[in-house]
């Protein structure tokens, strides 16, 4: 199925507008489990500089010898500190709770701990004395621009096939996709997830802030009408990073594919492709990908529904400018249901 986009303009838009509500570590814990047990609430030492009092403590270092400043980050302050233990990056925010910083945590670590692809280690989250909250992670040396789309292609499909759900589809903890929240309530059922949960609960924001019934109605059209679109495919509830767009992959000082800032839940392993109209994945990308991940059926078929969900999220988050390109994906599929 093919849309009626206009893709550099959309492109070049996406690259300017989602920084707006995302954050990249490349410009710039509740101790963590991923596997759905309890997890014990992060308490900030009361200090002065909870971060400097971690980093001297537990990150084992005795001296900090500079912090500077990285660019590029739009909603948090993004920070390096450089240590005789090596260099920790930290990301604070004046104004939001840690529970943001928590699910991005708990996300991190469910990645790292696949052992597949490289993602930066969390290594704690906190309340700010002053208001606000913190995220210390893992500091990652990122190298020239080598794209190897073919290692993005394996490492990432490396982690769907490792990390899998026995609770089914959702995460442990509600996130956020941009600054939308995202719910991850777990479900048994992936077509009813998706419809709820992803573009239901768009098409829902779109309505209140907007008063756009028509997206809402033929949308709900569409989420009740999913199944046909899954006729004999494996859904096995995988990990996914969730936002994959192209601020969110870099590679580090070897070319290994790094990525960072998730919106993590498990689901279907192909909705990890939903931001790939903003993300530059090639034909080296999915050949690797589809040697460690076979490709399902009818797979073109269900490649815009996942971008649907995306294109609503922006519409939410930008404007109207993304409007038609969502209506187009829903028109599409209407005709052909």
């Amino acid at each position: 199925m093919k849309c009626t986009l206009q893709l550099v303009e959309l492109n070049l838009r996406c690259e300017r507008s989602y920084c707006d509500c995302n954050f990249s570590l490349k410009d710039h814990p509740v101790h963590l489990t991923s596997h759905g047990k309890s997890i014990e609430p992060l308490v900030a030492a009361m200090s002065d500089d909870p971060i400097r009092e971690w980093i001297l403590s537990e990150g084992k270092a005795t001296q900090i010898k500079g912090i500077s400043p990285i660019g590029g980050g739009c909603i948090n302050h993004a920070t390096r500190y450089d240590t005789d233990a090596g260099s920790f990056f930290v990301k604070t925010n004046r104004s939001i709770g840690q529970s943001m910083f928590d699910g991005e945590a708990l996300g991190l670590n469910a990645m790292y701990e696949t052992g597949s692809i490289r993602v930066p280690k969390p290594y704690k989250v906190g309340s700010l004395p002053t208001g606000g909250s913190y995220i210390i992670m893992e500091f990652i040396e990122f190298g020239a621009s080598r794209r190897n789309q073919s290692a993005l292609g394996r490492k990432l499909a490396e982690m769907h096939k490792a990390a899998k759900s026995e609770k089914g589809f959702g995460f442990h903890v509600d996130n956020t996709i941009g600054s939308t929240p995202q719910i991850n309530t777990w479900m048994s059922d992936w077509v009813e997830f998706f419809a709820e949960h992803r573009l239901g609960y768009q098409l829902k924001l779109a309505r209140e802030q907007y008063g756009d019934p028509t997206i809402y109605e033929r949308g709900q059209r569409l989420a009740k009408n999913l199944g046909p679109l899954f006729k004999n495919v494996v859904i096995e509830p995988c990990l996914l990073h969730g936002d994959l767009w192209s601020g969110n992959i870099t590679y580090d000082k070897n070319g290994e594919p790094v990525i960072l800032d998730p919106a993590c839940y498990y689901g279907h392993n192909e909705a990890e492709f939903g931001m790939s109209w903003c993300a530059g994945f090639g034909g080296d990308f999915y050949k690797a990908y589809f040697e460690v991940m076979p490709e399902q059926p009818d797979f073109d078929q269900r490649r815009d529904l996942y971008m649907l969900y995306h294109y609503l999220n922006h519409y939410n988050l930008f404007g109207s400018g993304y409007r038609s390109s969502a209506m187009s994906i829903i028109d599409d599929y209407l005709r052909i249901s």
